[in-house]
């Protein structure tokens, strides 16, 4: 009998396209292997993953490692060592733990766990969810066994002989028809009859979407031409219910968070969208036909990265953040109408789905294992 227990370590946190990736992959490794996988999880003190994966049932250990501020402050000073104490205690934690292979999903922990990892012989494997790849995972690949991306053309960044394509991991259950359509309309008070826009701009909410939608929401009425279910973000939601109180919304679903984005998808023939690498992952296993509108405020600019390499591929549209508030909703509205191309962008968006990627990845984490 085979009492083999593999010790695996997933890190990545810091924000939710870092952290849901590596626990859809906790998820695939405890499917794949059973009882004989014990996963620890490595994140950085104070940030989200901290908090939610306890919650999910795992173990985690916390670094001081800390990002680089964009204005001169104190924290900038004492980032290195900050970066050196993590890198101690990430070979501490390896250690203790008896890890077999490390997997980095990116974000503030990843890099001196996959560092210490890679100087203590161990397999290493990185999971890269956009399409224009940080300077740290190129660095890291150099001394990672396996690659793991969602775009083509990684090679670029990345060496050739290591990357492989799964796609990106996602939690939860996304299809084009998992959701009856007729009860998303009913649950957003829309009928049949109107196409359906969705505007949506993460769980704080977009300055730029709410802009949008406030400079053009009373035409979107007076016309009744067209239905929106619209996406305050809670960061904004006092703002836009005091902009809109005594305002007609009739064919307008508005709140700060959607609880069933499933609905969400299923009633929306048009997604307005940020091009965040999981986002867009949801919207290709959907098949939905997406205008996107590339965040500038991140890292090398990597949602415009993402958001082109559909466009490039016919599978989505996109225009600049700067240009969607005075003409982002005139585009949504002329592509919603236009049935031809709605079918056309559903699918080539559709083609580009890699429905079994959390499956993918671990086993890739496996079969380093097993080398």
């Amino acid at each position: 009998m085979n009492t083999k227990k593999y010790r695996i370590i997933l890190s990545g946190g810091g924000t939710g396209g870092h952290f849901y990736p590596a626990v859809a992959t906790a998820e695939a490794l405890k499917r794949a292997l059973g009882e004989s996988v014990e996963i620890l999880f490595v994140g950085a003190e104070g940030k989200m993953e901290m908090e939610k994966v306890p919650a999910l049932g795992y173990h985690i250990e916390g670094l001081p490692v800390a990002g680089l501020q964009r204005r001169l402050t104190l924290s900038n000073l004492a980032m290195p060592f900050k970066v050196v104490r993590s890198v101690r205690k990430a070979r501490q934690i390896i250690r203790e733990f008896g890890a077999d292979c490390v997997a980095g999903f990116g974000g503030y922990a990843s890099a001196p766990v996959l560092w210490a990892a890679q100087r203590m012989g161990l397999p290493t494997v990185i999971q890269e969810q956009n399409s224009y790849a940080g300077v740290t995972n190129k660095i890291l690949s150099r001394r990672a066994r396996r690659v793991c991306v969602a775009y083509d053309g990684m090679e670029r960044f990345f060496p050739a002989d290591r990357i492989v394509m799964t796609g990106n991991p996602l939690r939860g259950s996304f299809a084009p028809d998992g959701v009856d359509r007729t009860a998303a309309l009913e649950y957003f008070g829309f009928t049949a009859d109107k196409p359906v826009i969705l505007v949506v701009g993460g769980s704080l909410g977009t300055r730029t979407f709410n802009e949008m939608m406030k400079a053009g929401v009373d035409d979107i009425v007076r016309r009744g031409k067209v239905q929106v279910i619209w996406q305050t973000g809670k960061y904004y939601q006092a703002e836009m219910d005091g902009i809109m109180e005594g305002r007609e919304s009739n064919g307008v679903w508005r709140g700060a968070f959607i609880e069933r984005m499933d609905y969400a998808y299923a009633a929306a023939d048009l997604v307005v969208s940020r091009s965040g690498a999981c986002t867009v992952s949801e919207l290709c296993l959907m098949g939905k036909p997406t205008l996107f509108v590339p965040s500038p405020n991140v890292a090398e600019d990597h949602q415009t990265a993402n958001a082109r390499a559909l466009a490039d591929k016919d599978a989505a549209e996109m225009i600049r953040d700067s240009e969607a508030v005075a003409e982002g909703l005139a585009k949504a509205l002329a592509l919603v109408n236009d049935k031809n191309r709605l079918e056309t962008l559903h699918n080539n968006i559709l083609r580009l789905a890699i429905d079994d990627s959390a499956d993918r990845v671990a086993q890739h984490i496996i079969a380093e294992i097993k080398k």
